[in-house]
C-alpha cells in the first residue's frame, strides 16, 4: 500500500477526512459520502462477488478508526488477478472509494468485480486487445477496480463515485461497468 503522502493522488489524510464528517447534505458531496460511511457504529464494509471465480466477500474492513488487517488481506486476495492468481495489497484508499460510492447508491446487492489487481502480464495482454487499457494502469498497483451493479446504471454509479472527489472515475457504458481508482481526481468515458 502507499503512504499517506502519496504525491500522485489524494492523501490518506484527505481521504480519511471524507469519512470523518457527520453531516449529510442534500447534494451528494464528499461529506455526504462520509455520512453514509459512518452508518451504524463507526465501521466500513465492502460487498463484492466475482463472476470469474464464483467467490463472494462481505466484510467489515475498518472499525472505530482502524483498518482490520485480516479483512484487508482477504479483500486483497479476493481482488487478485484471476487469470494467474497473483495478488498485491490493495490500497485502502481504493477500497474506501468503492465503499463510499456503494453507500451513496443505497443498495444491498454486492458489487460485481470485473477487474481488481492486474499483473503486468495480464495488463499487457489486455492492452494488445483493446485501446482502452492504460500502459501504466493503476490496476497493476492495486489501486483500481472495475465494478458493476445490476440495479444501477453506469451513469448512476459514476455520479456517486465522482461525488467522492477522491480519484479517477471511468464510464464504460458499452461494457456496463465503472472504473474507480485512487489516483488523481479525473473522469472519462460516456
Amino acid at each position: 500500500m502507499t503512504n499517506g503522502n502519496d504525491p500522485r493522488g489524494i492523501s490518506r489524510r484527505a481521504l480519511l477526512g471524507v469519512f470523518a464528517a457527520t453531516a449529510v447534505t442534500a447534494a451528494p458531496t464528499y461529506s455526504a459520502a462520509a455520512g453514509f460511511l459512518r452508518g451504524a457504529g463507526d465501521i466500513r464494509r465492502i460487498r463484492m462477488y466475482s463472476g470469474r471465480t464464483g467467490e463472494r466477500i462481505d466484510t467489515i474492513y475498518w472499525i472505530d478508526g482502524e483498518y482490520v488487517g485480516e479483512a484487508i488481506r482477504e479483500i486483497s486476495l479476493f481482488m487478485r488477478d484471476w487469470r494467474n492468481g497473483q495478488a498485491v495489497s490493495i490500497d485502502t484508499r481504493a477500497i474506501d472509494i468503492m465503499a463510499a460510492t456503494y453507500n451513496l447508491l443505497e443498495v444491498r446487492e454486492p458489487y460485481m468485480l470485473l477487474s481488481g489487481y492486474r499483473s503486468p502480464q495480464t495488463n499487457a495482454m489486455l492492452r494488445s486487445q483493446s485501446s482502452g487499457v492504460a500502459r501504466n494502469s493503476l490496476h497493476m498497483r492495486g489501486q483500481a477496480a472495475d465494478l458493476r451493479l445490476d440495479s444501477r446504471s453506469v451513469n448512476q454509479i459514476a455520479r456517486a463515485a465522482l461525488a467522492c472527489h477522491a480519484g479517477g472515475v471511468g464510464r464504460y457504458s458499452r461494457s456496463g461497468f465503472v472504473h474507480m481508482d485512487c489516483g488523481d481526481v479525473r473522469a472519462w468515458g460516456s
